[in-house]
């Protein structure tokens, strides 16, 4: 059986974004934890810096507060690299629930070297474990609310957040 080779046209523009995302995936260890917000919110920035869009808007919950996957994966398409703070995180039991709101200044370097600074909060939810019928569903991202803001990095840290 003789195979023959196929080659298909590509643009620069896709190979550059292939490349962008090889070169990613190879430097940023990959980070998937969801034992609490702040680990959740930790591996959020991660698949950012990855690329990985769609597992960070996996980490969304049903309420999806990002919109549709395709315009979430757009806000990304200007940006090289996130970097994350984390305030002081404060966690809240509510009807069956677990509750961590989890204060975050982000530092987003974009194409050119152009960098903006992110400060807001997220709420992050899981149905109290031992609650839970298979299929256990981990800590998820139930509301993000964040604002360009001043830098640096460390300023930009809300004193707190609320939990609902």
């Amino acid at each position: 059986m003789r195979f023959r080779s196929i080659l298909l046209p590509v643009s620069a523009a896709a190979l550059a974004a292939l490349s962008a995302e090889v070169r990613a995936q190879d430097s940023v260890p990959y980070v998937d934890d969801r034992s609490d917000g702040a680990t959740l919110v930790r591996s959020l920035y991660n698949a950012i810096n990855r690329k990985e869009y769609a597992r960070a808007y996996g980490y969304f919950g049903d309420s999806k507060p990002v919109g549709e996957f395709k315009a979430f994966a757009d806000g990304y398409a200007k940006t090289e690299s996130v970097e994350i703070r984390i305030g002081e995180v404060t966690t809240e039991g509510a009807a069956g629930s677990i509750y961590s709101a989890v204060p975050v200044a982000i530092k987003s370097v974009e194409q050119q070297g152009k960098i903006r600074f992110f400060s807001g909060c997220y709420v992050a939810r899981i149905i109290n474990p031992s609650l839970q019928v298979p299929p256990f569903t981990p800590y998820q991202i139930e509301t993000a609310r964040l604002e360009e803001a001043e830098g640096p990095i460390e300023k930009a840290i809300p004193g707190v957040c609320n939990a609902p």
